[in-house]
């Protein structure tokens, strides 16, 4: 057992220090690429905050002075968001390229925003101070990792008591299941063509590779996509006490993709 568990720890550390690398590289590009130079992008940040922050607004609750951690925070869109709305936010992700852009953006609105530059894994004691109100991560996140339960501890470990930690990402059904092709709700069709316990490591391309220029080498990093009960099951394990958990629609369109979970949310505390 235990040579198992440091064979998994070995191939964690190889995955991460893999995906640090290739992230590291172009993502400010891409950044600029999507929502223009920081002092643009801010003003649409600036101008509705809340609806930057999408279903996890109401999630959230009132945040002002609330102290606030965001694992994996990419660009910092979301914690500027936040620091707009009074929360003392901190930003832990190991891209340079999205530290450059996340500070950038905070300057240009004006707020206090602490980024660490760091694996979430290898986060200090020093950071991990259990008096986060709320610790949250969204997006794309935890298919960088090739087990789930080092990432739910740091979670555990940065919250104080009654903290809560809110999780959103890709549906397990999208990303392991369900193929759709077609560009139009007309010829919009779907396949089963996935295995929802598929437990492999694949190399995909990075998220970001479609906002740079085309003719560059496409980027690859390791991903393990998991199904619902794995992410429920160890964020239990790492003691944390399941609130809520919303299943939700393609809530950028009532047509593509009707009738199939996209997304997903999870609440939970420490108590």
């Amino acid at each position: 057992m235990q040579s198992f568990k440091n064979k998994q720890k070995n191939e964690q550390k190889i995955s991460m220090k893999l995906n640090e690398e290739i992230w590291n590289k172009e993502t400010y590009n891409a950044w600029v690429q999507r929502f223009g130079e920081p002092r643009e992008a801010v003003k649409k940040i600036r101008k509705a905050p809340s609806k930057n922050l999408s279903v996890l607004y109401d999630k959230f609750g009132d945040v002002k002075g609330k102290k606030i951690m965001n694992l994996m925070g990419s660009n910092g869109s979301k914690a500027i968001a936040l620091a707009l709305l009074g929360a003392d936010v901190t930003v832990v992700d190991f891209s340079e390229g999205n530290q450059r852009y996340a500070k950038e953006l905070a300057h240009e609105a004006e707020v206090k925003l602490e980024y660490i530059l760091s694996d979430v894994l290898s986060l200090s004691q020093e950071h991990l101070t259990a008096d986060y109100d709320i610790v949250f991560a969204e997006m794309g996140i935890l298919h960088y990792f090739i087990d789930l339960n080092p990432f739910f501890a740091i979670a555990y470990k940065l919250l104080g008591n009654q903290g809560r930690f809110i999780i959103r990402d890709f549906h397990p059904v999208t990303t392991k299941l369900i193929t759709s092709r077609g560009s139009t709700s007309k010829i919009r069709k779907h396949k089963v063509t996935g295995d929802y316990f598929n437990t492999s490591i694949e190399e995909k391309e990075v998220s970001f590779i479609k906002f740079l220029d085309q003719e560059k080498e496409p980027r690859k990093v390791l991903h393990r996509n998991w199904n619902l009960g794995e992410i429920v099951t160890a964020i239990a394990k790492a003691g944390l006490v399941i609130q809520s958990l919303d299943e939700e629609p393609n809530l950028s369109s009532e047509v593509f993709d009707k009738g199939i979970p996209k997304t997903f949310t999870l609440v939970a505390e420490k108590t």
